[in-house]
């Protein structure tokens, strides 16, 4: 499975961005998706999931109200559109797809990653 993310750069604070994540080569029929980022200081951490079935997502509080994950199955691809962009989204962007039942929103339960893209936020 290979996932390919793009989008990334840089933006003023008050920005948007649009995130993009391809999934390929996949043998499962259905999947969830995340968002996550990480910094050289934190640790990766949750943004967004999109669960195959029921179609409705997920957010951490921090990003909720401002970003938005979308999906087009036909296409194999997800989307997080990022507004009102602040200095503290800077981070390296990563999507993730899992086939598994656990939780959309914990990290540790996604088996594919991408290869990230970054945000820089700055003034």
């Amino acid at each position: 499975v290979q996932l390919q993310a793009s989008g990334g750069g840089s933006v003023q604070p008050g920005g948007s961005l649009r995130l993009s994540c391809v999934v390929s080569g996949r043998t499962f029929s259905a999947y969830d998706t995340c968002w996550s980022r990480q910094t050289a200081t934190k640790e990766r951490e949750f943004v967004a999931a999109m669960p195959w079935r029921g179609d409705r997502p997920v957010y951490s509080n921090s990003v909720k109200g401002r970003f938005t994950i979308s999906r087009d199955k036909a296409k194999d691809t997800v989307f997080l559109q990022m507004n009102s962009l602040k200095l503290e989204d800077t981070a390296v962007y990563y999507c993730a797809v899992k086939s598994n039942s656990g939780s959309v929103d914990q990290i540790r339960n996604y088996e594919y990653w991408g290869q990230g893209t970054l945000v820089t936020v700055s003034s």
